[in-house]
């Protein structure tokens, strides 16, 4: 009877020492706070907007349309100029320019703006004739008439020189003097390159007598532009002074009304 007693008195002392083990083992765990995560980074700042808008095609005879499609990242907003206003931040529209036209594409977001263009360059339509007469050949030719003056470019450039901006210079006070004249700017380039590459430099000669006559008062509703590229040249040698001829912008007196 004492051995079970003595056996019984041990197995309850083992049984309190497992259940303070236990107690404190909880105990410890519990007062150690649990470790921190590391902070999460702060969200990157929102991107500017950007843009892409497309025209095809890019080269067009007059009176023909133009597809203008666009898109945009970023953008809450989007402005679509000449003449188109607002617009879905992505989509496509038709246009008939007159006239050669950089069309805008103008993106806001909360990040900022941004701005994507296009160039469509109107060529006139297969088998009309330029109006060039010898009555608007340039001051100074044989039997010229012309109130205007033609202007002339050094090879591959669209850069005005001197003697252009002395001209234009000279077409502009005609036209202050005749606030109901219209003109058309005609670019033209020597033989020499692709059709494609001359009408667009015959685009950006033209644009550059228009901006120049704008800049000194003149409306740019009275000044529409047109390229002809290295079509219907003024002379058809294979020399320097030819090429030179044909290396100009020819300004047209439009008739009234038109």
């Amino acid at each position: 009877m004492q051995k079970a007693t003595i056996h019984f008195e041990l197995i309850m002392l083992l049984v309190l020492v497992v259940l303070f083990s236990a107690c404190h083992k909880s105990h410890i765990a519990a007062g150690v706070p649990a470790a921190s995560g590391t902070a999460a980074p702060a969200p990157p700042p929102p991107l500017p907007p950007t843009c892409s808008l497309t025209a095809e095609p890019a080269t067009i005879e007059m009176g023909k349309s133009v597809t203008l499609t666009w898109s945009s990242n970023n953008a809450t907003a989007l402005d679509l100029e000449p003449g188109l206003g607002k617009q879905q931040v992505e989509g496509s529209t038709t246009a008939t320019p007159q006239e050669s036209t950089t069309y805008t594409v103008s993106v806001t977001g909360p990040s900022g703006s941004g701005t994507c263009t296009a160039r469509v360059t109107v060529t006139p339509p297969v088998g009309q004739t330029p109006s060039v007469s010898e009555s608007n050949l340039p001051a100074g030719g044989a039997g010229s008439t012309s109130p205007l003056e033609d202007i002339f470019f050094d090879y591959n450039q669209a850069t005005l020189r001197p003697d252009a901006q002395q001209a234009l210079t000279q077409d502009s006070a005609y036209l202050k003097a005749h606030p109901d004249a219209k003109v058309r700017i005609e670019g033209y380039c020597d033989q020499r390159g692709s059709e494609e590459y001359n009408l667009g430099l015959g685009d950006r000669r033209a644009t550059a007598a228009k901006n120049y006559l704008v800049n000194l008062g003149a409306s740019a509703d009275r000044i529409a532009t047109i390229s002809y590229g290295k079509d219907k040249p003024f002379c058809t040698e294979t020399t320097d002074d030819c090429y030179q001829k044909n290396r100009r912008d020819h300004l047209v007196l439009l008739p009234a009304g038109e």
